[in-house]
């Protein structure tokens, strides 16, 4: 590929990203690639944070509402559209900007995938089943006997991932991180990778709390209500297990009450950020943005990544 370098803007969960791109966007040639497991999905749109139509209309973004929530979507299908679309923006003389904290497609784009097994429904059915029965902890417990290396990178909140390493081993008979250390893919480009983290972890704690609490203001329970009246979309779906959404649907559904399923969804979402901060702290080559000029700085970055690619 050739043009303008590739920008990953990477950090936290309500650090503040999409503002800082979208700041960016007005000043500098970029097109924005959304790095986000939800924002793909149509109909989601208080409890993902999506940019609302007016900024949408003004500065487009790639890889929003592209999918019904009743669709999956996996890091590799992301990995070939973010690829096409970045040789396209170059090929436009813009620079691609990749924003979001699903760092599962930053590491997959980045990295390469490598060649594992499809889901077994009814192994991943008997596996929830257990996960529902036992807890995270027990089934956290059993992948770090089969898979210490795995079991050290996934969280016992983190059921998706938990799951999905625990069947890989079943259908293989092999860790995922051996599988997934066979495969290195390299790219046709050099990304300039750029964290932007810029509160203390007590400030982002709280500001994680005021966000759903907003959410909440803004209509979450209406849009989840109108989301599961449809009746083809199941709990277990990727989109129903987004944070905020599965805790929702679990009041919905009388499973409990709302000051549990605010304390849940502000608990996951906090566990979240702490997951996204050690993945960023063990990233290769990164930028951490100063958090007392990180426009400017972004910026500097932007205009330099022009000039050396003409």
């Amino acid at each position: 590929m050739s043009g303008p370098a590739p920008l990953f803007l990477m950090g936290p969960t309500a650090s503040g990203k999409t503002e800082l791109a979208l700041a960016l966007a007005e000043r500098c040639p970029v097109e924005i690639i959304s790095v986000d497991s939800t924002l793909i999905y149509r109909g989601m749109d208080i409890g993902t944070a999506k940019p609302d139509a007016a900024t949408l209309a003004r500065i487009p973004h790639h890889l929003i509402d592209i999918l019904d929530p009743a669709e999956a979507y996996s890091a590799a299908e992301f990995r070939a559209h973010a690829l096409g679309l970045i040789e396209q923006i170059q090929g436009r003389g813009r620079i691609p900007l990749l924003v979001g904290g699903t760092l599962l497609y930053f590491r997959a784009l980045e990295f390469g995938l490598a060649p594992l097994p499809t889901a077994d429904a009814a192994l991943r059915q008997r596996l929830a089943a257990e996960l529902e029965r036992e807890g995270g902890q027990a089934l956290h417990r059993r992948l770090a006997q089969v898979d210490p290396l795995a079991a050290g990178r996934i969280h016992p909140n983190d059921p998706q991932r938990l799951l999905r390493a625990l069947e890989v081993f079943e259908l293989t008979g092999r860790p995922l991180s051996a599988i997934q250390a066979e495969t290195q893919a390299a790219l046709p480009f050099r990304p300039i990778r750029l964290a932007h983290a810029p509160y203390p972890r007590e400030e982002l704690r709280q500001r994680i709390e005021q966000r759903f609490l907003l959410m909440l203001e803004q209509g979450l329970e209406e849009e989840v209500r109108r989301l599961w009246a449809r009746g083809d979309l199941r709990p277990d779906l990727p989109s129903m297990r987004a944070l905020g959404y599965r805790q929702m649907l679990s009041y919905l559904r009388g499973e409990i009450d709302r000051p549990r399923m605010i304390e849940r969804a502000v608990t996951a979402t906090r566990q979240l950020a702490k997951r996204q901060m050690t993945w960023l702290r063990g990233y290769p080559e990164l930028v951490w943005l100063d958090p007392a000029r990180p426009l400017e700085q972004a910026l500097e970055i932007c205009v330099k990544s022009c000039i050396q690619s003409r």
